[in-house]
């Protein structure tokens, strides 16, 4: 497999790992069991799926940087199925935890 579909991969295991982050906090801030969802809720999944994907691209670089032509792709690879991936599941664990 060539690193840009590694990297591909890791963006999507890496959103299915944010919204757990993003329903594990959540949860922690009882915003889980209140009755509402409030836009504070929304900010506080943006917020945590975008520090996490910054910190994934230092370590994508770190251990892709010498194996792409293009280092500047490491930052744009795979952030649509991230952000895509990071949603769904977000939505689907908050959902479930939600009944």
């Amino acid at each position: 497999m060539k690193p840009l579909e590694k990297v591909y991969w890791l963006r999507l295991a890496l959103g299915i790992i944010a919204a757990l982050l993003c329903t594990g906090f959540d949860l922690a801030t009882n915003a889980v069991s209140s009755s509402k969802f409030a836009v504070t809720d929304l900010m506080n999944g943006i917020a945590l799926a975008l520090i996490t994907y910054l910190l994934s691209y230092y370590v994508i670089k770190a251990l892709f940087v010498t194996k792409v032509q293009k280092p500047q792709k490491l930052f744009t690879t795979g952030i649509g199925v991230y952000l895509l991936s990071w949603a769904v599941f977000w939505v689907m664990f908050y959902t479930f935890l939600a009944r």
